[in-house]
């Protein structure tokens, strides 16, 4: 008896194991199915990197990063690293933020209990040009600036431009302005032309300036792109600098690459320390960004529909960079229209997302810190891209003489 009913258990045992495996496989390779669509970009092998020998008299300098909005201490290492690289040489440095100035959503209402925290944050990124003495500082708007792409989003990047134009000391401003999508143009030394974009204007679904009612030099899809192409044109010799929030293509999540990580354990997307494991459940999310359930994302309608609208002017008229941020890394790509584009989006320390180096990307790292773009009086600028440790020390990695 004893002998059947071990032979009984076992039995059942087998077959228990046999079901759990006819789940388990297919469940396991739609999972594993699932990740390699959301997380490729080719293999790569870092190259050795021969680094550009630094100019010995530069007429423009440009330091350039984005989404500093949430710097957690008074000096956080890479505003100061910043600092101190535009205190070499204030007069001829531009310093560039490309916009996500203020996380979560914007600068609130003067009264809003987070009013007081949200100008610190603001204030932080003011204080690399005050206190470097840097002859401009521009600020680009972000997604996070309207409001976290709120229905109060017009509102709250106007109450940002305001306070950057009264804490900038006259050498600061938020461009484009007012909510309007842009360009605006600066003119920066002899050889550079900055053309700022406001990018969430084309991807916000709420109140903006639009024709016929806004006071906006263009309002339309229409004038922007024509506006935008006259900017380019009439650059002369200067290099041309398109910058704005949104990326034109990325190797991060924006652009549809994760981790497995992200689909074991999708929750930590919201809070880095909620280790809930969901596989399978997981995917759904990375899935979904890929596919273009936000406009945040390369994938969602309104940003396609803006990048084919840029890429239809660079097609004709090609800038030297179109630079961006959005997504937390530092990238160098090589453009299809736009003949370099960058992703800088890592400007405080610690704020930091997954790269993947695709076909096009020339350099490619998860880590904080910012590019700097330096110009002579003749020749092609030099690209460099600085890393920035948690104790404050900053190397350059990667150089490029952009011809």
């Amino acid at each position: 008896m004893m002998d059947r009913a071990r032979e009984t258990a076992a039995s059942m045992t087998r077959r228990t194991l046999q079901r759990l495996l006819l789940v388990a496989v297919p469940f396991t390779l739609v999972v594993v199915g699932l990740v390699l669509s959301t997380s490729g970009g080719c293999a790569h092998v870092l190259p050795r990197l021969v680094p550009v020998a630094g100019f010995k008299q530069v007429e423009t300098r440009l330091i350039i990063l984005g989404d500093a909005g949430a710097p957690a201490v008074p000096k956080d290492p890479v505003l100061e690293a910043a600092r101190k690289d535009a205190a070499r040489d204030p007069a001829h440095t531009t310093l560039l933020f490309l916009g996500d100035n203020v996380y979560p959503r914007g600068l609130v209402r003067e009264g809003d209990p987070y009013r007081a925290e949200m100008e610190r944050r603001l204030d932080a990124q003011l204080a690399v040009g005050r206190d470097s003495g840097a002859a401009l500082t521009l600020f680009t708007p972000g997604n996070h600036d309207w409001d976290a792409w709120g229905p109060g989003g017009w509102a709250a990047i106007k109450r940002e431009g305001a306070f950057i134009l009264e804490k900038g000391g006259g050498r600061a401003a938020l461009e484009p302005e007012q909510g309007c999508p842009g360009p605006a143009v600066r003119d920066v030394g002899p050889r550079l032309r900055l053309v700022l974009l406001d990018t969430q204007w084309w991807l916000h679904a709420y109140d903006k300036p639009r024709d016929p009612t806004s006071s906006c030099p263009q309002d339309s899809d229409t004038e922007v792109l024509d506006a935008l192409e006259a900017a380019i044109t009439s650059a002369g010799d200067r290099f041309v600098v398109v910058a704005a929030h949104h990326p034109l293509a990325t190797g991060g999540m924006h652009g549809g690459y994760f981790g497995w990580q992200d689909h074991i354990f999708p929750l930590r997307s919201r809070k880095s320390w909620l280790w809930i494991p969901l596989p399978g459940l997981g995917s759904i999310y990375p899935w979904a960004r890929r596919t273009g359930v936000s406009d945040q994302d390369l994938g969602g309608v309104r940003n396609r529909k803006m990048r084919e609208a840029f890429e239809g002017v660079f097609a004709k008229h090609a800038p030297l960079i179109y630079a961006a941020g959005h997504d937390h890394n530092l990238q160098v790509l090589a453009g299809k229209d736009a003949k370099y584009l960058l992703v800088s989006g890592a400007g405080y320390y610690g704020h930091v997302s997954r790269t993947v180096w695709t076909n096009e990307t020339l350099f490619a790292q998860e880590a904080s810190g910012y590019m700097t773009l330096e110009i002579e009086a003749t020749g092609p600028p030099r690209l460099g891209v600085v890393t920035v440790q948690a104790d404050g020390k900053a190397s350059e990695v990667y150089s490029a003489s952009l011809q």
